[in-house]
């Protein structure tokens, strides 16, 4: 089976049981450019690995040195067999073209809500935001109360940036994390919309500082990134 390339996954396919998130710290932005290019090279010149796995998709950092990988999964079973068979010699190969790439912070998540300010939203996103939120341990049903306030929130703001095109909220398998992968137009629209009144992205509501003090909140996140490729099975 070929290898498909695009840019950016379908976040809300059918058939995604399982999302995977990671970083890789390389350094520098050469070293994050020379990544993208061996994975692009390993991944197109195999077959697509027929064992579950839907997308696999890589965006570099705005830091210059820490690209992010997020991939869809029919199962954990699906990544654990891609793990036995076939993630070795890919990664041998990127590993040879750029030593020494720290691998760091993987982490399950289920696909819970997705949003758009605009109905039939068809912008091309030229930056994605993910946010990474993390809770005082697993809490019975506090991940999904928290992403359901801070859509309660985008629903009351009076002032939704323009530069927005959607939102799409997972949950840790763990219990403990919340994952928003947001598109946006361009990494200056997401600036600009940090820069407005209030406290980050969105007003300064009642809702949205519910949402920043909501009982059990640990710590939160916000990084840009552009998107590089997205591999899916072609």
């Amino acid at each position: 089976m070929s290898v498909r390339l695009s840019t950016v996954p379908e976040i809300t396919r059918p058939g995604v049981g399982l999302v995977l998130a990671s970083t890789w710290r390389v350094g520098t932005p050469e070293r994050q450019r020379a990544t993208v290019d061996a994975i692009t090279r390993a991944w197109r010149s195999r077959e697509w690995p027929d064992v579950g796995l839907l997308s696999y998709s890589v965006f570099t950092g705005d830091d210059g040195g820490t690209p992010r990988h997020y991939s869809q999964w029919r199962d954990q079973e699906a990544y654990d067999a891609f793990v036995r068979t076939f993630r070795d010699e890919r990664n041998a190969e990127i590993d040879a073209a750029v030593p020494g790439i720290e691998r760091v912070g993987l982490h399950a998540y289920e696909l819970y809500r997705s949003g758009t300010p605009v109905e039939g939203e068809t912008r091309v996103p030229g930056c994605v935001v993910f946010v990474d939120v993390e809770f005082e341990g697993p809490g019975p049903g506090r991940q999904k109360s928290w992403v359901d306030t801070v859509f309660e929130a985008l629903d009351d703001d009076p002032d939704t940036s323009s530069g927005g095109i959607s939102a799409h909220f997972h949950l840790g398998t763990d219990g403990t994390r919340v994952l928003n992968y947001a598109e946006w137009e361009s990494a200056q629209a997401h600036i600009d919309a940090l820069d407005a009144p209030g406290d980050g992205v969105g007003s300064a509501t009642e809702l949205w500082k519910r949402v920043r003090s909501y009982p059990g909140l640990k710590r939160g996140t916000v990084t840009r990134y552009t998107p590089a490729i997205s591999l899916s099975a072609g």
